[in-house]
């Protein structure tokens, strides 16, 4: 069984063979290879991790195909929904819906492909849980600029980049400025230079973008919110403009309008009509609280693949 392979991956196959083909139970796999239980657990989960094994699950239940085929119906978009209790609690929610959500990024990233990723705390979950998938002539590009007032943001998001460049075998492409500039002139001025020009037409070539949905009252707070890129004067605007949310730091309203709000002017996040031309736009939201971002995301026509926690997707349905 592939001598020329580690050894550790050696066992993990043969572990996943007797597992899942043969139907063995751990205590006979240990025995049959000379080993522990807790071992042989090991194994299995090093093979999902690293993704020598995939599990897909064909349920007899409809429940979460009836809320797919709702969502599809009222929205236009296909959506993933990740099974959880109403009992989990946010911070595992998120964590959980951005497991299933970077493992479920291997069957929407192909070689040859040009991906957009936007910086935040959910992409930093899903960076986290990535499984290798080997490609070629993949480019992830980052989709918003990170600096600000205290940092300029290069360690952060080339952080999340470079885990996503190590799992499908890709280079990274960086935005080397501020979130938000403090004037719009200087963006303005910014976006002339061909240096910047070089990263906005790799953006403009992306099949794929994966972003969080951002909202400045969920429970676990988004990066921009609480990471030292608002001012209390651009949190008093925000709120004044009746905000709801971003992706990738361009901010919107409920009814999905965004271009007279003050601060995109000078940031650093693709314009939606450019970012609705991308073929493929995956958008990760977890909870509750970030139910009205989610409802201005999609009026905004921002998402074509949700993943989703079951919670939030049955109250999305019902228009709470």
């Amino acid at each position: 069984m592939g001598e020329n392979l580690p050894k550790k991956v050696r066992d993990a196959l043969r572990a996943v063979h007797f597992y899942f083909v043969q139907d063995l139970t751990m205590d006979t796999i240990a025995r049959e290879m000379h080993t522990s239980r807790s071992t042989v657990s090991r194994l299995l989960s090093y093979a999902r991790e690293t993704g020598l094994v995939e599990i897909t699950i064909h349920s007899p239940l409809d429940t979460s195909s009836h809320v797919q085929q709702q969502i599809q119906d009222r929205y236009g978009i296909t959506a993933h929904i990740i099974p959880l209790t109403d009992q989990t609690s946010d911070v595992d929610r998120l964590e959980r819906v951005c497991m299933s959500a970077a493992r479920l990024l291997n069957d929407f990233i192909d070689s040859g492909m040009t991906v957009g990723i936007a910086w935040g705390s959910t992409l930093t979950a899903v960076s986290r849980h990535l499984v290798p998938h080997r490609l070629h002539d993949v480019v992830f590009v980052q989709m918003n600029g990170a600096g600000n007032d205290h940092t300029t943001g290069i360690v952060y998001a080339s952080e999340i980049l470079r885990r996503f460049a190590d799992a499908f075998g890709g280079v990274s492409q960086q935005f080397p400025v501020p979130a938000f500039f403090d004037e719009a002139a200087t963006k303005s001025a910014m976006w002339k230079e061909h240096s910047t020009q070089r990263i906005l037409n790799i953006q403009r070539r992306m099949d794929v973008a994966v972003f969080g949905i951002g909202s400045p009252a969920a429970v676990v707070p988004g990066h921009v919110y609480v990471g030292g890129y608002l001012t209390r004067a651009d949190h008093a605007s925000l709120s004044a403009e009746g905000a709801v949310g971003d992706v990738a730091t361009i901010f919107y309203r409920e009814d999905g309008t965004y271009r007279d709000i003050p601060i995109n002017a000078r940031a650093t996040g693709p314009d939606f009509a450019m970012l609705r031309r991308v073929p493929r736009r995956i958008g990760i939201v977890a909870g509750l609280s970030r139910l009205s971002s989610l409802h201005g995301a999609l009026a905004a026509g921002l998402i074509t693949d949700l993943v989703i926690d079951e919670g939030t997707a049955h109250a999305l349905i019902r228009g709470a």
